[in-house]
């Protein structure tokens, strides 16, 4: 009998949603029947808590949320807040001269609770991709004293791939963690904060085993649950280092390769014959 998953978890953007951050017609219908067969399903993104509503929207207000790479999991149902994992501002700052030591100057933005909201505090010349609300600071103003959930670095020299091998190699995982989702930047997260982490927490609440999960994923910031969840898909239009270590390649984000994947594996006898047990 071919391996069947017991939770379904899937990145957002470039891959559970189309170019235009829909989600299509096939892809909710997948939804729908894997939870109306009792299998959960998890949204794992790097979008943080403050586009909370967006991704109510593309999972009807069901179901346990991982935000932010993995600092914030939220029961969407309830409100209820599962995790959130914070640094310091005046650590990011120092970590920050450090890479800029090897890299140049860099520009910066952060992810801060403030009052029970959440802000995006972004430096001037920060080209930040998406049109939502942000405060333009210089980088003296930012609240040293405060606690954020993760923050930006934007070479104006420097690709993200590369720029993301020279932080790494001045900034050891157990300071921060550091990542890419393909929007030109990195990311620099608390320490032990991935996505496999945040999802951990979610797994828990579910009582999954991690060997039982079936993850889809495109960029390195998906990299952490594909070397430990059961089986790991990237959709086509995935990173090379994503399309290097998965299991299998579905369609891409815009073919509705999550819902192609799911009808193979699940929905339809014959091909789904073809996709072995996981490796854990």
């Amino acid at each position: 009998m071919a391996w069947q998953p017991k939770l379904v978890a899937t990145d957002l953007d470039g891959t559970f949603l189309d170019s235009a951050a829909r989600v299509s017609v096939r892809n909710a219908a997948a939804l729908a029947r894997l939870r109306s067969e009792g299998i959960p399903v998890v949204g794992v993104t790097g979008r943080a808590p403050r586009l909370l509503h967006t991704v109510e929207e593309y999972f009807g207000g069901e179901g346990i949320v991982v935000l932010a790479q993995g600092a914030f999991v939220g029961d969407l149902a309830t409100g209820e807040v599962l995790r959130q994992e914070t640094m310091p501002s005046a650590l990011a700052l120092d970590i920050t001269a450090q890479i800029e030591a090897v890299t140049g100057p860099l520009l910066y933005a952060g992810e801060y609770p403030v009052d029970g909201k959440h802000v995006l505090y972004v430096e001037p010349g920060f080209a930040w991709p998406y049109n939502e609300g942000l405060q333009v600071v210089v980088r003296a103003d930012l609240p040293a004293d405060g606690l954020a959930l993760k923050f930006y670095l934007c070479s104006p020299r420097h690709d993200q791939d590369s720029l993301l091998v020279m932080a790494r190699s001045v900034v050891p995982r157990e300071v921060a963690e550091l990542t890419h989702a393909g929007l030109g930047f990195i990311e620099l997260c608390p320490p032990g904060v991935t996505k496999a982490t945040g999802l951990a927490v979610a797994l828990e609440r579910y009582g999954v085993d991690r060997g039982d999960v079936l993850v889809f994923g495109d960029m390195p910031n998906d990299l952490p649950m594909f070397g430990w969840a059961g089986r790991a898909v990237a959709v086509a239009n995935a990173h090379p280092d994503v399309l290097a270590v998965a299991d299998d390649i579905t369609g891409t984000n815009d073919e509705d390769g999550f819902a192609d994947y799911l009808d193979r594996l699940l929905w339809t006898d014959a091909p789904s014959a073809a996709i072995q047990a996981p490796r854990i």
